[in-house]
Parts: structure tokens; C-alpha cells; sequence
């Protein structure tokens, strides 16, 4: 299993789909709103506020903490969690591509994407659909965390 980045629909169809799910919630898709779709599409891992700020320096932060709820609110953008306590941003996968999971870094906080193999997903499906049905859940969806130290913590 190997760290990739998901890779995005073309931007058309990106942009397009972003503003219709925010439309469905009642929001526009403004200029700030775009820039931020577009970093996170264009970023290789989960990203935080301070990196997307980085990457799109024309955006204010006050508008970008406030973006990234409305996003994650429309379906958009996603939380990933790290070993600190910085959030980090991604699009969803509906959006941004194939199911992933990530690596975390536990000494940085580092977060990388990571596609696992079709014979794992469907290990790990098989055995939570027992597991959940035996304890009466009805699972949508999983997410699977791998912690260690990246190269450059090592």
C-alpha cells in the first residue's frame, strides 16, 4: 500500500458539482469559496487552513475558517484528523475521487492519503458488514487510520 493523491474530476466538472451542492443548501459558490475547491483539489494530502492560506495568499483567514464550515456543510470538504491539533481539509470523495484512507504522522502531524488494494477494501468490508450487523448497525461508509512517523520524523 503506497501514499497517492486522489485524483480530482477535471475542473469543470469539479467546480460545477461544488456549486450545485452548495446551491442545494441554500449558498452560493463565490470566489473564495472556487480558490479554496481549488487548492484542496490541487493539494497531494489533507490540508490545513495555514497551508490553503499559503497556497491561495489573496484569500483573508476570517473567510476561510468561515468557507471551510460552509463546505463541509454542503458536502464539499471533509475534516481529517491528525496527531495535533490542527484540522486538515480535503475534498470529499465524491468529489475528489477514489475511496482512501490516510497515514498520520504521530510526531509531526503529517497526513497523507493512502489507496489501499481491492482485496483489502473488500477484506475490510466483509468484516465490518459482520461485525456491525451483529451489533444492529447499518454502516455507510469506513475510514482507516494508519499512525507511524514519516520520512522526515524517522
Amino acid at each position: 500500500m503506497g501514499t497517492t493523491t486522489a485524483s480530482a474530476p477535471p475542473d469543470g466538472d469539479l467546480h460545477a458539482r461544488a456549486a450545485m451542492l452548495l446551491a442545494a443548501h441554500g449558498q452560493k459558490y463565490t470566489t473564495a469559496r472556487r480558490a479554496m475547491v481549488a487548492v484542496l483539489a490541487a493539494m497531494p494530502h489533507p490540508a490545513t487552513i495555514a497551508e490553503v492560506l499559503i497556497a491561495s495568499p489573496d484569500l483573508a483567514a476570517s473567510t476561510t475558517y468561515r468557507n471551510v464550515t460552509v463546505l463541509r456543510e454542503a458536502g464539499i470538504v471533509t475534516r481529517v484528523s491528525g496527531a495535533d491539533e490542527f484540522g486538515r481539509f480535503e475534498l470529499t470523495e465524491e468529489l475528489a475521487g477514489p475511496h482512501h484512507h490516510h497515514v498520520t504522522c504521530t510526531n509531526c502531524g503529517l497526513v497523507l492519503d493512502a489507496q489501499s488494494s481491492a482485496s483489502l477494501e473488500a477484506a475490510l468490508n466483509d468484516s465490518i458488514r459482520d461485525l456491525m450487523k451483529a451489533a444492529g448497525y447499518e454502516i455507510t461508509g469506513h475510514r482507516l487510520e494508519l499512525v507511524g512517523r514519516c520520512a522526515s520524523c524517522r
